[in-house]
């Protein structure tokens, strides 16, 4: 076991100490292949609990440990708890992964942490807030909003529910058929030839642009967009909206702020085979007089928390603060005042987000309409389950398929 131990380690190094993506963590560490679907499951589970664990540490331990011991209590605790594994291993290979770090001077205060922790109950706050937050791992702070929204028990059942199955998406190819004759057990959604599926294993189907991957939020929100001429697709990385769209699109023009992401829209789209779109680098926030009353449609898919879709990106969670809310804010903003110039009058905004909080949501748009008379909302639904919210549409993790995602409708009317 503790070569899986190490292996965790050292992919959770990378994300807690160089604030690398756990994705590109697991990708850039070399794994013991035979213990590959733990590890990774360990690690995700790691940080998908990482409030819960980190509350842990701080009520068993009378100092807060350095980073690497935190990491190593993070694993055997995750262990301990949800995979039930013996807990004589998990104590022995903690201690012998403490002392192959070189850390041996700190084996004995492991082992008898982890004694502690098996040995304890230990009670959860008695705020309601602070509960929720550690009970599901959830960032305090997006609690609170979600409480004053949706009350307690609503955003118990938001929170609790971000557990997304895999969904697929067939353009040119019968996805019904396709799945039937592989023998894949799977769920028609509300949209075209879009299916949900469990332990789907990605094949070489993918890469011959067969299927793809993509968020039912993603599909939803796409669903609303208006068929036209010209679509500007912002912050578009890595580029399956702009791929849904090309077939509502005679051409869609997709740009994002980094080269490395505009490489992934090119190459996505020569995957699916679009010839109807292209791919540029270019700062939303930076107006673009070129592109002035330019295209029937503009997507703004603005950079948000996240926070509907922290199932996917455990790693999320860490990152996130109410700081970092109040930036995120201000960039919302200030990239929707920019790229409406370029929409055509009678065309359309779409602002969407994979967030489930209000201030980055329908408070956006109406900060936005307040600063921007010519805009004006499109009321629209969804075929998925949703809410409504002032004629734009909110989808929340209970009821609408496990992930959270907003989308909003603007028409420029002068």
């Amino acid at each position: 076991m503790i070569n899986y131990f190490y292996d965790c380690y050292c992919i959770l190094n990378k994300v807690y100490s160089e604030k690398t993506y756990v994705k590109q963590a697991i990708s850039s560490t070399f794994i013991e292949e035979k213990n590959r679907p733990l590890t990774v499951k360990t690690v995700y589970g790691v940080l998908d609990k990482d409030i819960e664990l980190s509350y842990y540490i701080k009520q068993l331990a009378p100092q807060t440990p350095k980073l690497a011991i935190r990491t190593i209590l993070k694993i055997s605790m995750y262990a301990l708890k949800y995979l039930e594994k013996k807990e004589y291993a998990v104590v022995k290979n903690a201690v012998e992964l403490v002392k192959k770090l070189g850390k041996g001077g700190a084996s004995g205060f492991v082992n008898a942490f982890l004694h502690k922790f098996i040995n304890s109950k230990i009670p959860l706050p008695s705020e309601i807030d602070e509960k929720l937050s550690i009970l599901y791992s959830f960032p305090l702070f997006a609690i609170k909003e979600l409480i004053n929204v949706y009350g307690e028990a609503r955003t118990e059942c938001i929170i609790k529910a971000q557990n997304a199955k895999t969904t697929l998406a067939f353009y040119d190819y019968d996805g019904e058929k396709y799945l039937t004759d592989k023998g894949v057990k799977f769920v028609k959604t509300p949209f075209k030839n879009v299916f949900t599926c469990d332990n789907f294993v990605r094949n070489e189907d993918f890469d011959k642009g067969i299927y793809t991957f993509q968020a039912l939020g993603s599909v939803a929100i796409c669903d609303v967009v208006t068929p036209s001429d010209s679509l500007l697709d912002c912050c578009a990385a890595p580029g399956g909206k702009s791929i849904r769209l090309s077939y509502k699109f005679r051409h869609v023009t997709s740009c994002d702020i980094h080269q490395h992401r505009v490489e992934l829209i090119k190459s996505y789209y020569t995957r699916m085979r679009r010839d109807n779109v292209t791919a540029f680098e270019m700062d939303s926030k930076a107006y673009n007089p070129d592109f002035d009353s330019k295209f029937d449609a503009v997507l703004c898919d603005a950079p948000c928390s996240g926070l509907g879709v922290v199932n996917d990106n455990p790693d999320i969670k860490l990152n996130r603060s109410i700081e970092d809310l109040v930036s995120l804010n201000n960039e919302q903003i200030s990239i929707l005042n920019n790229v409406c110039k370029y929409v055509k009058i009678g065309g359309y905004l779409y602002y969407s987000t994979c967030s489930i909080l209000e201030s980055e949501n329908i408070n956006i748009i109406k900060e936005f309409l307040d600063a921007n008379d010519n805009f004006a909302i499109e009321d629209i639904d969804s075929n998925l389950p949703c809410e409504k919210i002032l004629g734009t549409v909110q989808f929340l993790p209970d009821v609408s398929g496990g992930l959270g995602f907003y989308v909003a409708k603007l028409k420029r009317v002068k």
